[in-house]
């Protein structure tokens, strides 16, 4: 395998001109939610260039709409094909998938973008726009990796299931329709942005709005009144507190660099609708992290068990109690075995390819590994090239040469675990 794993490697580096194009064309799309046809174009001519065998659906949204791990902000998926090329291996090897999303979020003002966020430059090694790192560099990786083995002529035992779905970003309902039309494999690997380190554990995440009330009254005699503002005060202030408890509780090692483990987050308050008024409702919405191995019901439940003690801190609350409301986007968290075979194929894959040990940590957000877990029950990791701290942000790009370790690195690891046929 040695003399295979060189023929990769020269294949990888003679190739860089390619992969850069490829790229290039994929972030030139805007494959915002709902928009996503024309950058899967892109990837099925590439699968049929690679004479993989293709599968091309728009996800059937009355179906997801009636699974318990559904979530999205829309139903109809006209225009948002998920594409999954297979790479038939001559059997008796184990099966890989290689899962990445092909949406992005959106840019954002692009007064605060160098480049513009479609423009795809290049400078200094890195290549600018949305999506670069987010994750179309990490779903190049995967697409180079097949064809240096396709190229090498080498074949495998075991089959290759590439995936490029939709949805991620919204809690992904691309993945778990490829789950439910029975897309599965002994393993998994989701190359997103997580600066080459592997994650073997997924954080999840949850929505919520609170609701808290008040006593209107005129702001000249604001006494007469409850301020929803002011109690909603002492409500963060008691969210904040379980987020330090439910953090205190992790001694997972994997967490040892990430300071707060599974946040609490408050993202939006919306209050009050005139100076001179007492505000009687106060609207808190927020993010709860999930532990890997908690399940989204027992986030749930601890944090309703946990709003039911503000009347011990503060009487309003037993006459006035605040509602809880989970909305919006959701991610499964998810765990492998840390002695699971394809975390230590790939950690001696990182080692041959970079010469030095990878760093393993929990994931700081969710993934759609999450659901592979879950629901289709395939061990699963995250590793990509991506740069976490421009994820989502203006000036997003990805360093290139990570992008090809990557490619190289999940080459070796697919010969590792899908074994090469001697025929």
């Amino acid at each position: 395998m040695g003399d295979q794993k060189e023929m990769i490697r020269r294949w990888i580096k003679q190739n860089r001109g390619k992969g850069i194009r490829l790229l290039k064309k994929l972030v030139q799309e805007p494959s915002l939610q709902g928009n996503e046809g024309s950058s899967q174009a892109i990837v099925i001519e590439k699968c049929r260039e690679l004479g993989l065998e293709i599968d091309i659906w728009e996800p059937n949204g009355t179906t997801l709409l009636n699974h318990p791990y559904f979530v999205s902000p829309r139903n109809n998926f006209m225009n948002s094909p998920n594409v999954v090329g297979v790479l038939k291996g001559s059997g008796g090897g184990k099966s890989l998938l290689l899962n990445g999303h092909i949406d992005v979020v959106p840019e954002g003002d692009k007064a605060n973008w160098e480049y513009d966020p479609y423009s795809a430059e290049v400078k200094d090694g890195k290549l600018y726009g949305r999506g670069s790192t987010d994750m179309k560099g990490g779903n190049v990786a995967l697409l180079l990796a097949l064809e240096a083995i396709k190229e090498m002529g080498i074949r495998l035992k075991g089959d290759v299931i590439f995936q490029s779905v939709i949805e991620e970003e919204s809690g992904g309902a691309g993945t778990l329709a490829a789950i439910l039309k029975g897309y599965k494999a002994d393993g998994a690997i989701i190359p997103e942005p997580t600066n080459m380190k592997i994650f073997p554990k997924q954080q999840g995440s949850l929505w919520f709005k609170v609701h808290v009330r008040g006593r209107s009254a005129h702001g000249g005699t604001r006494y007469e009144g409850v301020s929803a503002i002011e109690k909603s005060m002492i409500v963060i202030k008691h969210l904040l507190k379980l987020e330090m408890i439910r953090n205190a509780s992790i001694s997972d090692p994997l967490y040892n660099n990430t300071p707060i483990p599974v946040p609490i987050n408050i993202g939006k308050i919306n209050g009050g609708n005139w100076p001179s008024s007492v505000p009687d409702l106060v609207t808190i919405e927020g993010r709860m992290g999930v532990a890997p191995e908690e399940t989204i019901d027992n986030a749930k439940t601890e944090m309703n068990k946990w709003l039911r003690k503000l009347p011990e801190i503060d009487p309003w609350f037993l006459d006035y109690p605040v509602e809880l409301d989970w909305f919006g986007a959701r991610w499964v968290p998810g765990t492998i075995d840390p002695e699971h075979e394809l975390l230590h194929l790939l950690r001696k894959s990182f080692k041959e390819v970079k010469e030095t040990e990878p760093v393993i940590e929990a994931s700081p957000w969710g993934t759609d590994g999450g659901l592979l877990t879950a629901v289709g029950e395939i061990p699963t990791l995250v590793f990509g090239p991506g740069t976490t701290e421009v994820a989502h942000y203006p000036n997003e790009y990805i360093e290139l040469d990570r992008m090809f370790e990557v490619a190289e690195i999940i080459a070796c690891t697919i010969l590792a675990w899908c074994e090469v046929s001697e025929d």
